[in-house]
């Protein structure tokens, strides 16, 4: 079930961001949350347009729903309604161009990286009665759809194609008694911290490290339980000489990473680290 986070118009981002991280992982109205984090790029832009085209989506999906009988039948309702219909397609000139993880520029000119456009094929496929799932692959997103026991790969870069797990060495077919993933599904703001984490990337490859640092700080309001979350945030602030904001980082990473695990031993060092700078 898509657990709730109501949003108004007049909604503040930030508010509702951080009544979704309180919900925990989801799945949430995955395409709304996507849309409130592009708004904090678009302080004052109306998101009305925005959000009536994924009410149009929903609501195209949902009307063929019927036709939708095993995945491969959503598969193909959600390539031609995505990409047929409306044109969504993967950006291969300027793949790097921070639109491709900003929905509302996804939106407006039909193209973007790949997680960016698989929000928008979970949205649909929601609304088409699939389940849909994001995968945890390194280097290209992919989505698993799954639907009557049966379940299939796509690609929401290359118009929703349907692909054979053995040909691309992804997961193998997770149906029966053989469901041992080689790649897990993750979960919807995993999906939402991996496409801040490509806006994340590109400003610190351009050297604009107060970007990178307001994004991380976007990171955490959505993955408050997080500890990686929390000591990358601590490492920008303290970079950054934000000192007081990094300690307080380091803490919530303690905090949530018990006693001998990797990443409670590196914030304890690091904070041993920054105190000694305070000090």
């Amino acid at each position: 079930m898509v657990q709730a986070c109501a949003m108004s118009e007049a909604d503040d981002p930030v508010d509702y961001l951080r009544r979704l991280g309180r919900l925990g992982d989801g799945p949430h109205d995955i395409a709304r949350a996507a849309l409130m984090l592009a708004s904090l790029d678009h302080p004052g832009l109306p998101l009305g347009g925005a959000q009536a085209h994924l009410d149009e989506i929903a609501r195209i999906a949902e009307a063929e729903a019927p036709l939708v009988a095993q995945a491969e039948d959503g598969a193909r309702v959600l390539a031609n309604l995505l990409a047929g219909r409306f044109g969504y397609d993967g950006d291969r000139l300027t793949y790097d161009d921070p639109r491709n993880a900003d929905l509302i520029e996804v939106i407006a000119r039909r193209r973007g990286m790949p997680v960016a456009l698989g929000i928008l094929y979970i949205h649909a496929a929601r609304a088409a009665g699939l389940k849909a799932s994001g995968l945890n692959t390194p280097a290209h997103f992919l989505l698993v759809l799954a639907k009557a026991g049966g379940e299939v790969l796509i690609d929401p870069f290359h118009g929703g194609a349907m692909l054979d797990p053995d040909r691309i060495g992804g997961p193998p077919r997770m149906g029966g008694h053989e469901s041992a993933h080689l790649v897990e599904t993750v979960s919807d703001v995993d999906v939402l911290i991996r496409l801040q984490n490509n806006l994340k990337i590109r400003a610190l490859e351009t050297g604009e490290r107060g970007r990178a640092l307001e994004i991380a700080k976007r990171m955490v309001l959505i993955g408050p339980r997080k500890a990686e979350l929390w000591l990358d945030l601590a490492r920008l602030n303290e970079a950054l000489g934000v000192l007081g904001d990094a300690r307080k980082a380091y803490e919530a990473c303690l905090e949530i990473a018990g006693p001998g695990q990797s990443l409670h031993n590196e914030a304890a060092l690091g904070l041993s680290g920054l105190k000694r700078l305070i000090n």
